[in-house]
Protein backbone atom coordinates (compact mmCIF):
# COMPACT_ATOMS: atom_id res chain seq x y z
CA UNK A 1 0.00 0.00 0.00
CA UNK A 2 1.44 3.48 -1.55
CA UNK A 3 1.32 5.91 1.77
CA UNK A 4 -0.32 9.03 0.47
CA UNK A 5 0.33 12.46 0.72
CA UNK A 6 -1.02 15.21 2.19
CA UNK A 7 -1.89 17.30 -1.04
CA UNK A 8 -2.92 13.90 -2.74
CA UNK A 9 -6.00 13.61 -0.50
CA UNK A 10 -8.88 14.62 -3.63
CA UNK A 11 -6.97 11.81 -6.13
CA UNK A 12 -7.62 9.23 -2.65
CA UNK A 13 -11.53 10.49 -2.55
CA UNK A 14 -11.40 9.94 -6.08
CA UNK A 15 -9.96 6.11 -6.16
CA UNK A 16 -11.83 4.97 -3.92
CA UNK A 17 -14.87 6.30 -4.87
CA UNK A 18 -14.40 4.43 -8.28
CA UNK A 19 -12.97 1.22 -6.42
CA UNK A 20 -16.29 1.10 -4.84
CA UNK A 21 -18.19 1.35 -7.91
CA UNK A 22 -16.46 -1.20 -9.65
CA UNK A 23 -16.73 -3.36 -6.84
CA UNK A 24 -20.47 -2.74 -7.44
CA UNK A 25 -20.35 -3.71 -10.97
CA UNK A 26 -17.98 -6.72 -10.54
CA UNK A 27 -20.60 -8.25 -8.36
CA UNK A 28 -23.49 -7.63 -10.70
CA UNK A 29 -25.21 -5.27 -8.33
CA UNK A 30 -25.74 -2.44 -10.74
CA UNK A 31 -23.57 -1.60 -13.89
CA UNK A 32 -21.67 1.95 -12.99
CA UNK A 33 -20.17 1.35 -16.20
CA UNK A 34 -20.45 5.19 -17.48
CA UNK A 35 -20.15 6.46 -14.04
CA UNK A 36 -17.11 5.04 -13.82
CA UNK A 37 -15.63 5.92 -17.27
CA UNK A 38 -16.56 9.69 -16.21
CA UNK A 39 -14.61 9.26 -12.85
CA UNK A 40 -11.90 8.08 -14.41
CA UNK A 41 -11.55 10.43 -16.55
CA UNK A 42 -12.28 13.47 -13.90
CA UNK A 43 -9.31 11.43 -12.17
CA UNK A 44 -7.12 11.32 -15.15
CA UNK A 45 -7.65 15.23 -15.47
CA UNK A 46 -7.06 16.16 -11.55
CA UNK A 47 -4.03 13.94 -11.53
CA UNK A 48 -2.46 16.00 -14.54
CA UNK A 49 -3.36 18.84 -12.83
CA UNK A 50 -1.71 18.56 -8.97
CA UNK A 51 1.04 16.71 -10.57
CA UNK A 52 2.00 19.31 -13.35
CA UNK A 53 1.80 22.43 -10.38
CA UNK A 54 3.89 20.91 -7.67
CA UNK A 55 4.78 23.30 -4.79
CA UNK A 56 8.62 23.03 -3.76
CA UNK A 57 7.12 22.00 -0.04
CA UNK A 58 5.00 19.56 -1.87
CA UNK A 59 8.65 17.93 -3.55
CA UNK A 60 10.54 18.24 -0.33
CA UNK A 61 7.10 15.18 0.73
CA UNK A 62 7.90 13.15 -2.07
CA UNK A 63 11.74 13.48 -1.41
CA UNK A 64 11.05 12.16 1.95
CA UNK A 65 8.25 9.65 0.98
CA UNK A 66 9.38 6.36 2.98
CA UNK A 67 8.72 4.26 0.02
CA UNK A 68 11.11 6.19 -1.76
CA UNK A 69 13.42 3.81 -3.89
CA UNK A 70 16.85 3.77 -2.00
CA UNK A 71 20.17 3.08 -3.69
CA UNK A 72 20.06 -0.24 -3.12
CA UNK A 73 16.62 -0.38 -4.85
CA UNK A 74 18.85 1.38 -7.86
CA UNK A 75 21.59 -1.10 -7.78
CA UNK A 76 19.59 -4.08 -8.04
CA UNK A 77 17.97 -2.91 -11.14
CA UNK A 78 20.46 -1.22 -12.96
CA UNK A 79 23.67 -2.89 -12.32
CA UNK A 80 25.17 -6.81 -12.40
CA UNK A 81 27.46 -8.73 -10.19
CA UNK A 82 27.47 -5.69 -7.65
CA UNK A 83 30.22 -6.48 -4.77
CA UNK A 84 29.58 -4.16 -1.89
CA UNK A 85 32.60 -3.70 0.03
CA UNK A 86 32.91 -2.47 3.86
CA UNK A 87 34.97 0.03 6.22
CA UNK A 88 36.96 2.55 5.99
CA UNK A 89 39.98 0.60 7.54
CA UNK A 90 40.04 3.24 10.04
CA UNK A 91 37.33 2.54 12.80
CA UNK A 92 34.85 0.55 11.46
CA UNK A 93 31.90 0.66 8.83
CA UNK A 94 28.57 2.74 8.26
CA UNK A 95 25.61 1.52 7.29
CA UNK A 96 24.51 4.73 6.50
CA UNK A 97 26.74 4.46 2.83
CA UNK A 98 27.03 1.65 0.51
CA UNK A 99 29.75 1.18 -1.93
CA UNK A 100 31.22 -1.44 -3.94
CA UNK A 101 32.22 -2.64 -7.08
CA UNK A 102 29.53 -3.66 -10.01
CA UNK A 103 29.17 -4.08 -13.80
CA UNK A 104 27.29 -1.40 -15.55
CA UNK A 105 26.77 -3.01 -18.79
CA UNK A 106 29.61 -4.91 -19.08
CA UNK A 107 31.54 -1.89 -17.82
CA UNK A 108 33.04 -1.71 -14.48
CA UNK A 109 32.29 0.93 -12.15
CA UNK A 110 32.74 1.85 -8.27
CA UNK A 111 28.87 2.49 -7.28
CA UNK A 112 28.41 4.67 -3.83
CA UNK A 113 25.36 6.34 -2.34
CA UNK A 114 23.78 6.50 0.55
CA UNK A 115 21.33 4.23 2.24
CA UNK A 116 18.48 5.11 4.41
CA UNK A 117 16.13 2.08 6.13
CA UNK A 118 12.84 1.37 4.48
CA UNK A 119 11.65 0.74 8.06
CA UNK A 120 12.41 1.50 12.02
CA UNK A 121 14.64 -1.19 12.33
CA UNK A 122 16.94 -0.63 9.30
CA UNK A 123 16.55 2.90 9.97
CA UNK A 124 18.24 2.72 12.69
CA UNK A 125 20.49 0.34 11.64
CA UNK A 126 21.56 2.44 8.42
CA UNK A 127 20.74 5.92 11.35
CA UNK A 128 18.56 7.26 8.84
CA UNK A 129 20.65 7.05 6.25
CA UNK A 130 22.82 10.10 7.86
CA UNK A 131 26.60 9.31 7.41
CA UNK A 132 29.30 9.30 10.21
CA UNK A 133 33.02 10.02 9.35
CA UNK A 134 33.83 6.59 8.59
CA UNK A 135 31.20 6.14 6.01
CA UNK A 136 32.70 9.51 4.15
CA UNK A 137 36.41 7.93 4.91
CA UNK A 138 34.63 4.13 3.47
CA UNK A 139 33.91 5.89 0.05
CA UNK A 140 36.59 7.79 -0.50
CA UNK A 141 38.90 4.53 0.19
CA UNK A 142 36.34 3.33 -2.30
CA UNK A 143 37.06 6.06 -4.86
CA UNK A 144 40.77 6.09 -5.06
CA UNK A 145 40.35 2.47 -5.39
CA UNK A 146 38.25 3.38 -8.81
CA UNK A 147 40.92 5.59 -9.51
CA UNK A 148 43.57 2.99 -9.39
CA UNK A 149 41.57 0.83 -11.89
CA UNK A 150 40.45 3.29 -14.03
CA UNK A 151 36.86 2.47 -13.17
CA UNK A 152 34.02 5.22 -13.46
CA UNK A 153 32.27 6.26 -10.05
CA UNK A 154 28.15 6.82 -10.04
CA UNK A 155 26.96 8.52 -6.48
CA UNK A 156 23.47 8.08 -5.63
CA UNK A 157 22.87 11.13 -3.38
CA UNK A 158 20.03 10.26 -0.85
CA UNK A 159 20.62 12.21 3.10
CA UNK A 160 19.10 15.12 5.48
CA UNK A 161 23.11 15.38 6.18
CA UNK A 162 26.28 14.51 7.55
CA UNK A 163 25.00 12.75 11.55
CA UNK A 164 25.96 15.82 13.51
CA UNK A 165 26.04 13.85 17.27
CA UNK A 166 29.39 14.74 19.04
CA UNK A 167 31.05 10.96 18.69
CA UNK A 168 30.91 11.69 14.90
CA UNK A 169 32.54 15.58 15.45
CA UNK A 170 35.12 14.01 18.08
CA UNK A 171 35.71 11.58 14.99
CA UNK A 172 36.60 13.99 12.34
CA UNK A 173 33.19 14.25 10.55
CA UNK A 174 34.17 17.90 8.99
CA UNK A 175 37.64 16.85 7.92
CA UNK A 176 36.18 13.95 6.44
CA UNK A 177 33.60 15.61 4.45
CA UNK A 178 36.25 18.24 3.09
CA UNK A 179 38.46 15.48 2.29
CA UNK A 180 36.13 14.21 0.21
CA UNK A 181 35.58 17.08 -1.52
CA UNK A 182 39.22 18.01 -1.96
CA UNK A 183 39.73 14.15 -3.40
CA UNK A 184 37.13 13.84 -5.83
CA UNK A 185 37.63 17.27 -7.53
CA UNK A 186 40.51 15.97 -8.74
CA UNK A 187 39.77 12.35 -9.11
CA UNK A 188 41.53 10.88 -12.83
CA UNK A 189 38.34 9.02 -13.85
CA UNK A 190 34.17 9.80 -14.92
CA UNK A 191 31.97 10.99 -12.13
CA UNK A 192 28.53 11.01 -12.10
CA UNK A 193 26.21 12.09 -9.50
CA UNK A 194 22.82 11.40 -8.79
CA UNK A 195 20.51 13.15 -6.22
CA UNK A 196 17.42 10.48 -5.70
CA UNK A 197 15.83 11.85 -2.71
CA UNK A 198 16.77 14.17 -0.22
CA UNK A 199 20.74 16.29 -0.40
CA UNK A 200 21.17 17.70 2.25
CA UNK A 201 24.18 19.99 3.23
CA UNK A 202 27.84 18.55 3.57
CA UNK A 203 26.47 15.36 4.08
CA UNK A 204 25.36 15.35 -0.05
CA UNK A 205 28.11 17.10 -1.19
CA UNK A 206 30.81 14.86 0.10
CA UNK A 207 29.54 12.93 -2.70
CA UNK A 208 28.85 15.19 -4.66
CA UNK A 209 31.45 16.37 -6.59
CA UNK A 210 31.21 15.10 -10.25
CA UNK A 211 31.70 15.53 -13.95
CA UNK A 212 27.89 15.93 -14.15
CA UNK A 213 25.19 15.75 -11.50
CA UNK A 214 21.62 15.08 -12.27
CA UNK A 215 18.38 15.30 -10.08
CA UNK A 216 15.28 13.15 -10.29
CA UNK A 217 12.67 15.30 -10.68
CA UNK A 218 11.38 15.38 -7.34
CA UNK A 219 14.65 15.39 -5.16
CA UNK A 220 15.46 18.27 -2.99
CA UNK A 221 19.09 19.78 -3.01
CA UNK A 222 20.14 22.77 -0.90
CA UNK A 223 22.47 23.71 1.92
CA UNK A 224 19.91 23.43 4.74
CA UNK A 225 16.52 21.63 5.47
CA UNK A 226 13.34 24.25 4.56
CA UNK A 227 12.84 23.04 8.95
CA UNK A 228 16.23 24.46 9.91
CA UNK A 229 16.13 27.26 7.58
CA UNK A 230 12.77 28.30 9.15
CA UNK A 231 14.51 28.12 12.52
CA UNK A 232 17.13 30.59 11.63
CA UNK A 233 15.78 32.83 9.65
CA UNK A 234 12.23 33.17 11.69
CA UNK A 235 12.92 31.14 15.07
CA UNK A 236 9.91 28.89 13.93
CA UNK A 237 10.50 25.09 11.81
CA UNK A 238 6.78 25.24 11.52
CA UNK A 239 7.48 28.11 8.55
CA UNK A 240 8.99 25.03 6.64
CA UNK A 241 6.99 25.53 3.90
CA UNK A 242 7.41 28.97 3.28
CA UNK A 243 11.18 28.23 4.04
CA UNK A 244 11.21 25.57 0.92
CA UNK A 245 9.62 28.49 -1.22
CA UNK A 246 12.01 30.72 -1.14
CA UNK A 247 15.13 28.47 -0.79
CA UNK A 248 15.48 27.05 -4.43
CA UNK A 249 16.03 23.88 -3.46
CA UNK A 250 14.02 21.78 -6.57
CA UNK A 251 15.69 20.38 -9.41
CA UNK A 252 13.93 22.78 -11.77
CA UNK A 253 15.39 25.62 -9.55
CA UNK A 254 18.60 24.36 -9.50
CA UNK A 255 18.72 23.06 -12.96
CA UNK A 256 17.96 27.12 -13.90
CA UNK A 257 20.48 28.01 -11.31
CA UNK A 258 23.09 26.14 -13.38
CA UNK A 259 23.47 23.88 -9.87
CA UNK A 260 22.60 20.64 -12.25
CA UNK A 261 23.41 19.50 -15.05
CA UNK A 262 20.20 17.29 -16.07
CA UNK A 263 16.76 16.70 -14.67
CA UNK A 264 15.46 13.07 -14.63
CA UNK A 265 11.67 12.59 -15.14
CA UNK A 266 10.07 10.34 -12.82
CA UNK A 267 6.92 8.35 -12.68
CA UNK A 268 3.92 10.43 -12.55
CA UNK A 269 3.30 10.80 -8.88
CA UNK A 270 6.49 9.91 -7.46
CA UNK A 271 9.48 7.33 -7.95
CA UNK A 272 8.01 5.49 -5.04
CA UNK A 273 5.33 4.65 -7.58
CA UNK A 274 7.14 2.77 -9.64
CA UNK A 275 10.80 1.19 -8.99
CA UNK A 276 11.56 -0.64 -12.20
CA UNK A 277 9.95 2.45 -14.47
CA UNK A 278 11.83 5.00 -12.56
CA UNK A 279 15.26 3.05 -12.68
CA UNK A 280 14.54 3.15 -16.54
CA UNK A 281 14.70 6.62 -16.90
CA UNK A 282 17.89 7.04 -14.71
CA UNK A 283 19.76 4.12 -17.06
CA UNK A 284 19.12 6.72 -20.31
CA UNK A 285 20.47 9.29 -17.99
CA UNK A 286 23.58 7.55 -16.81
CA UNK A 287 24.05 5.49 -20.41
CA UNK A 288 24.96 9.03 -21.87
CA UNK A 289 26.62 10.87 -19.09
CA UNK A 290 29.34 7.91 -18.90
CA UNK A 291 29.14 7.37 -22.92
CA UNK A 292 30.20 11.14 -23.14
CA UNK A 293 33.02 11.04 -20.22
CA UNK A 294 34.40 7.71 -21.73
CA UNK A 295 35.76 9.81 -24.03
CA UNK A 296 37.74 12.41 -22.44
CA UNK A 297 41.17 11.76 -21.07
CA UNK A 298 42.53 12.18 -17.61
CA UNK A 299 43.81 15.74 -17.38
CA UNK A 300 40.49 16.86 -19.49
CA UNK A 301 38.02 15.18 -16.80
CA UNK A 302 39.49 17.13 -14.24
CA UNK A 303 39.64 20.18 -15.95
CA UNK A 304 35.96 19.51 -16.99
CA UNK A 305 35.35 19.41 -13.48
CA UNK A 306 37.05 22.82 -12.32
CA UNK A 307 35.34 24.48 -15.20
CA UNK A 308 31.76 23.01 -14.09
CA UNK A 309 32.15 24.38 -10.78
CA UNK A 310 33.99 27.58 -11.68
CA UNK A 311 30.72 28.48 -13.74
CA UNK A 312 28.72 28.20 -10.66
CA UNK A 313 27.52 30.95 -8.60
CA UNK A 314 26.30 33.93 -10.74
CA UNK A 315 24.12 36.45 -8.71
CA UNK A 316 22.90 39.79 -8.69
CA UNK A 317 24.33 42.32 -6.64
CA UNK A 318 23.60 46.46 -6.62
CA UNK A 319 22.41 45.79 -9.96
CA UNK A 320 25.78 43.87 -11.65
CA UNK A 321 26.35 40.63 -12.32
CA UNK A 322 29.25 39.17 -9.90
CA UNK A 323 30.37 35.67 -10.63
CA UNK A 324 31.54 34.11 -7.65
CA UNK A 325 35.23 32.39 -8.48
Amino acid sequence: MVLELEFEKPLVELRKKISELKEFTKNKEVDFSDEIAKLEARLEKLENEIYANLSPWDRVQIARHPNRPTTLDYIERLFTNFFECHGDRCFGDDEAIVGGIAKYDGLPVTVIGHQRGKDTKENIRRNFGMPHPEGYRKALRLMKQAEKFGRPIICFIDTKGAYPGKAAEERGQSEAIARNLFEMAGLKVPIVCIVIGEGGSGGALALGVGNYIHMLENSTYSVISPEGAAAILWKDASLAKKAAETMKITAQDLKQLGVIDEIIPEVRGGAHRDVDEQAKKIDQVLKQSLKTLLKLDEQTLIQQRYEKYKRIGTFAFMNEQIHVR
